[in-house]
């Protein structure tokens, strides 16, 4: 393009000087205004600059600490500053014009080995790890080289603290030949307490430990075999308490059900050795154990039973009931009663096809014990320990009334001061009954006192 410019013929020196600057100034801004004009319809020259621009940002990215980016097996959008580890894939979504990478499929494929393998094992292909990630994993395998070292430390503190089981086994056959049985012990404990030459401590050592072994009732009639019984019923005769006292202990677990023990004792002369000493002097600590073996002896026993009447020993028991110093024995002598008579009314009547034997009916039959009762007093004597101060007592007395009331009947009936007990207590258990309902106790043990007095007394 061309520019036409027309002078005057007249200027002056100064207006030619102004003109010349004013022409200068137009020339430079329409030069600038063909130049806009020419960039902004090239553009090549704009996209040559736009890659320019972006090498150089990529550049600065390049020179600073590019965040590492984890990838996954699922799409996920990589940020400009983030950098991905070697071999993933990476796409352009086209609807949103941002980078996307996930995981190839061969390291998908090792990350889930990795999952199932068990231990601790390193990756060689470092391009997805960090230095952080290294070091994580190397301490973690340190530690468990240090797991192993205590595992193995353990292990010998416990072959030191234990014996190798080889030992142990010939501690056990060394053993088994120094075994003995039952039967072995009970003979080295008879003959250790008949000795002449076994002190009185050790006799009483013998004799506790008799007892714990003739609980069983084989061993009981083990004894028998090597006449251990009989030196044991010997024991009665001493002329020491504590013998007396435990002997008798060592007899009473013998005969506990156990018919066979219980015929060689009537035989041995037990019973008779038993009654003397219940009849004579002795402190109330051999009494015991003397009761507690009668008692054994002739419960389920009718011929036992048989001989306890002949020999006098409803009268030796009354006697023990009155002597001074033996209350406390009286309630065991009101409940052998209680048993006895019990028992036999049992027997005789329970039904033939489901009952004992004939001829162990007939034996109970034999057995005088309700018209002996009658006739030495123990109406009285047992109403009069109706006034015990304990309920247990009080209830063992009470079952032991209704247990004689058929021959006591009558006894009973003109008793006025037993009838003042009866009412007496009738009132005392109502109000502890009435307690035991208000704190919702159904069918207590007070309810159940209350309703034997109130039974006993509706049979008078």
């Amino acid at each position: 393009m061309e520019y036409q410019v027309l002078l005057p013929s007249r200027v002056s020196l100064l207006g030619i000087v102004l003109w010349l600057l004013a022409a200068a100034h137009f020339s430079s801004c329409h030069n600038n205004h063909v130049q806009n004009h020419f960039s902004l319809s090239n553009p090549e020259k704009n996209n040559i600059q736009e890659k320019k621009k972006e090498a150089s940002s990529e550049q600065e990215f390049d020179n600073e600490d590019l965040k590492v980016f984890y990838p996954t097996n699922q799409w996920q959008t990589l940020q400009p500053d983030q950098a991905v580890p070697a071999g993933s894939h990476v796409r352009l979504n086209l609807q949103t014009g941002e980078r996307e990478v996930k995981l190839s499929d061969e390291e998908k494929y090792q990350n889930n080995l990795k999952e199932q393998k068990k231990g601790q094992r390193l990756d060689l292909n470092t391009h997805g790890f960090t230095t952080q990630d290294l070091k994580s994993a190397l301490e973690k395998f340190k530690e468990g080289a240090g797991a192993e070292k205590e595992d193995k430390a353990r292990q010998e503190e416990v072959r030191q603290r234990f014996r190798p089981i080889e030992d142990l086994k010939k501690d056990f056959e060394a053993l088994n030949v120094v075994i003995e049985s039952d039967l072995q012990i009970m003979v080295r404990l008879i003959n250790q307490f008949n000795s002449s030459s076994t002190t009185l401590e050790e006799k009483i050592m013998a004799l506790y430990d008799l007892e714990y072994y003739v609980h069983q009732m084989d061993n009981a009639r083990d004894l028998l075999s090597f006449g251990g019984l009989q030196v044991v019923i010997n024991g009665l005769n001493s002329t020491e308490d504590l013998v007396k006292e435990y002997s008798a202990f060592v007899l009473g677990a013998a005969f506990s059900s156990n018919p066979k023990v219980q015929v060689e004792a009537i035989e041995g002369g037990a019973l008779q050795k038993l009654l003397v000493i219940l009849a004579t002097d002795h402190p109330l600590a051999v009494k015991k154990k003397v009761l507690f073996a009668l008692s054994s002896l002739l419960r389920h026993f009718p011929y036992a039973q048989q001989q306890f009447l002949k020999l006098g020993g409803l009268h030796v028991l009354r006697s023990l009931v009155h002597e001074k110093g033996m209350e406390v024995l009286a309630v065991r002598v009101v409940t052998l009663l209680y048993d006895l008579v019990t028992e036999k009314m049992l027997v005789e009547t329970a039904e033939q096809d489901q009952g004992p034997p004939e001829e162990k009916v007939q034996q109970y039959r034999q057995v005088e014990l309700l018209p002996g009762l009658q006739e030495q007093g123990w109406c009285g004597i047992v109403a009069g320990l109706l006034g015990l101060p304990e309920h247990d007592m009080r209830e063992k007395v009470l079952r032991t009334l209704g247990a004689l009331l058929a021959p006591c009947r009558e006894r009973y009936r003109r008793d006025t001061l037993l009838s003042s007990m009866l009412r007496g207590l009738r009132d005392e258990y109502q109000e502890l009954a009435a307690l035991e309902l208000q704190d919702g106790e159904e069918n207590g043990y007070f309810q159940e006192m209350l309703g034997t007095i109130n039974g006993f007394i509706q049979e008078l």
